[in-house]
């Protein structure tokens, strides 16, 4: 078994709940900026997230030269899926490409200096960011008026 290919297909299934969850909300909600969370939207956060799995995976760790996202070039929670089955192809490459060299360190640049991080802490520092993330899209859509489901981590 290839326990991070399994972890993150966990995970897949876990972010399968919230976009079903963000389905509900109305496209006007999806895209609207709450102030007491800083003045982000549901999309933001969502962009953000996929973000930060082209970032330190992509660019980062494979040495991709991968474009920013913004959130207005999403438009709703379908294209949000798109962007997440092009995340996920990504992450299923870096998964490939370091199966087996998870100890060695890599120079990445992070705020104006350069670090040695390993592809372990790399796989770790996305995921749980998203995790992160999920939880503050949750209290998002509370604060707009809707309930979401249970939110655990989908099991295997």
């Amino acid at each position: 078994m290839d326990v991070f290919k399994s972890q993150y297909e966990m995970i897949q299934r876990t972010r399968e709940s919230l976009f079903r969850f963000c389905e509900t909300l109305t496209p006007t909600d999806y895209v609207k900026e709450i102030e007491t969370l800083g003045g982000v939207s549901i999309r933001s956060l969502h962009v953000h997230v996929a973000d930060c799995y082209r970032v330190w995976l992509g660019n980062r760790a494979l040495g991709k030269s991968l474009p920013k996202i913004t959130p207005k070039s999403v438009g709703n929670v379908q294209s949000m899926r798109e962007i997440f089955k092009n995340t996920d192809e990504l992450v299923y490459e870096f998964l490939n490409d370091f199966k087996i060299k998870w100890d060695p360190t890599i120079h990445v640049s992070w705020q104006s200096d350069s670090v040695e991080l390993t592809e372990l802490w790399l796989f770790s520092h996305t995921i749980t960011h998203e995790f992160h993330h999920r939880g503050q899209i949750v209290k998002m859509g509370r604060q707009l008026g809707y309930i979401p489901p249970k939110m655990n981590l989908a099991k295997l």
